[in-house]
């Protein structure tokens, strides 16, 4: 690990980046080029403390998901991204999975999506950025390696995955699941990473072995999702879909037709964003919903 050439390497990528790049604000007071440390480790979710000490060339080696935060967070291309990780004594990191770094032109429409739920995944459904508004409507999702890194494994394995849609259209989810994957597994032929997954499911899940013997294929393009919020109840919504050109990420983002409840739910919950309320969330729900009429 080189500390000093990582420091300087941090400075001058923080420097290059303009707030406007990254959906911030640039104030008339900015004293410093590009973007401020504690702006970047808010876009990485780190402590303005910790990231601080990186730049003196202090402190502890970062993990590879903090130097993937890092770079995205920074907007590095793929050279830059992997001289990250070896300045820091990481590996560089495999094209799959929660570190596989993100397609700069994926960040820049990410960026200009602020006002809409929207965020990047993987093909195996592994999260790799979230924008606030994602975040506040099916939650933050947690940053794991291995098979539990995917939402499909853990929707076949962890019951607690399952809360975010309304339990009679459970199957319908594992059938769009299965299929999505069947998909993708063909596509990357006897790739490893989605020959493991699958295999690890079929062990632990007599449903998805069902499922995927069943033998249908589909790529999930596009959805129209009932999703069940902790404050705001069942949020109707479409849920589209960008893929990457190579076909192994996807931009989502979810809207709602002008005027409809779920127009008006989404408008809610730019307000009151991952923080809970006191009133009871049907009536303030019904108030903004009457007052889009």
């Amino acid at each position: 690990m080189n500390l000093r050439e990582l420091a300087a390497f941090l400075k001058t990528r923080r420097a290059r980046v303009r707030p406007a790049d990254v959906g911030l604000p640039t104030g008339p007071r900015r004293r410093v080029p590009g973007l401020r440390r504690e702006e970047v480790a808010q876009l990485a979710s780190l402590s303005a403390d910790y990231y601080t000490e990186l730049e003196r060339g202090r402190g502890a080696q970062p993990s590879a998901q903090t130097l993937a935060a890092l770079a995205r967070a920074l907007r590095l291309e793929g050279d830059e991204r992997d001289h990250l990780f070896h300045l820091a004594g990481r590996p560089v990191p495999a094209t799959h999975g929660p570190t596989a770094h993100v397609q700069p032109a994926m960040l820049a429409m990410l960026d200009r999506l602020a006002t809409t739920p929207a965020m990047i995944i993987t093909d195996l459904h592994e999260t790799l950025a979230q924008n606030d508004l994602a975040a506040a409507l099916i939650g933050r999702h947690p940053m794991r390696t291995g098979p539990q890194a995917s939402y499909v494994y853990r929707w076949f394995t962890d019951p607690a995955a399952r809360t975010l849609y309304p339990q009679d259209e459970h199957p319908h989810h594992s059938r769009v699941f299965v299929s999505d994957l069947r998909a993708v597994a063909a596509r990357r032929g006897r790739d490893a990473h989605v020959l493991r997954l699958v295999a690890t499911l079929r062990r632990r899940s007599t449903e998805f072995a069902g499922l995927w013997d069943d033998h249908t294929v589909a790529l999930r393009r596009a959805d129209h999702k009932r999703l069940v919020h902790p404050t705001l109840g069942i949020i109707e919504v479409d849920c589209h879909s960008l893929f990457s050109e190579d076909g192994r990420q996807r931009l989502l983002w979810f809207t709602a037709p002008a005027g409809s409840r779920g127009a008006a739910q989404l408008e809610l919950l730019s307000v009151i964003g991952t923080q809970d309320m006191s009133l009871d969330a049907s009536d303030v729900t019904q108030a903004s919903f009457r007052g889009s009429d």
